[in-house]
């Protein structure tokens, strides 16, 4: 018994313009033709094919389908690439579904990392944007010191003056504010003090674009506070001042 190439593209559940294609990039032999000019298909057509759908259905790009055929090591090392690239298309779905789930609970913000959730109702428009762009440079672990001291919320009123201090604020108000800060940087007054590594895919202008995200999103009083905080805790640390 033999086929027309409707019938065989039927019976492997495709269409003719597949089976034309692999005929074109000669996955599939061309089948003998009949007096009139048209194509008879036979069993073993029929079976090359139902294997080239089953290995595509398995993920095997076509360009490899026939590379598979010249010995049984090459196909083992092509199932084992397609594998491990579905292990980690599952693993990524999963995430997905993690961060959905939080994503759904009620109060859940969108504009902070999902970890943080819980802490953003306390957080300004500036902190929420720097929390983003942290936890796209910084490791998950610099990022879990940072949600545990937000949670901790060790000085709140600390932390509204600073974000309501105005960018023409004298410089004694600055010092005062900045001596202030100094202890929840070097972390004597934390049980948990934040240490922001970068992570090791962070691209090599990551430092320079931190930089620029924080003159963005603070004004020049802010960001001269932080920088003497900082300063006063390397002296109290005994590190050299940059």
């Amino acid at each position: 018994m033999t086929w027309s190439t409707r019938e065989l593209a039927e019976l492997a559940e495709t269409t003719v313009k597949t089976v034309r294609y692999y005929h074109e990039i000669g996955l599939l032999d061309e089948p003998d033709r009949e007096p009139n000019g048209y194509k008879r298909y036979e069993v073993r057509h029929l079976t090359r094919l139902l294997q080239i759908r089953r290995l595509t259905g398995l993920g095997v790009p076509l360009t490899q389908i026939a590379a598979m055929e010249t010995g049984a090591e090459g196909q083992a090392s092509i199932f084992r690439t397609i594998d491990a690239e579905l292990e980690a298309t599952v693993e990524r779905l999963q995430h997905i579904r993690r961060v959905l789930a939080t994503l759904s609970e009620p109060g859940a913000a969108t504009d902070v990392p999902t970890a943080f959730s819980g802490v953003a109702e306390h957080l300004r428009g500036n902190d929420r944007a720097l929390l983003m762009i942290y936890a796209q440079l910084f490791s998950d672990e610099s990022m879990d010191a940072v949600r545990r001291t937000l949670e901790a919320r060790p000085n709140v009123a600390l932390d509204e003056e600073f974000r309501d201090l105005p960018e023409d604020a004298d410089d004694t108000t600055r010092q005062a504010l900045a001596e202030q800060l100094a202890p929840f940087i070097d972390g004597a007054t934390s049980d948990h003090p934040v240490t922001l590594e970068l992570k090791a895919s962070a691209p090599r202008q990551a430092r320079a674009a931190l930089g620029h995200a924080l003159e963005a999103l603070y004004n020049r009083a802010q960001l001269d506070v932080l920088r003497r905080a900082q300063m006063i805790s390397a002296v109290s640390r005994g590190k050299p001042v940059a």
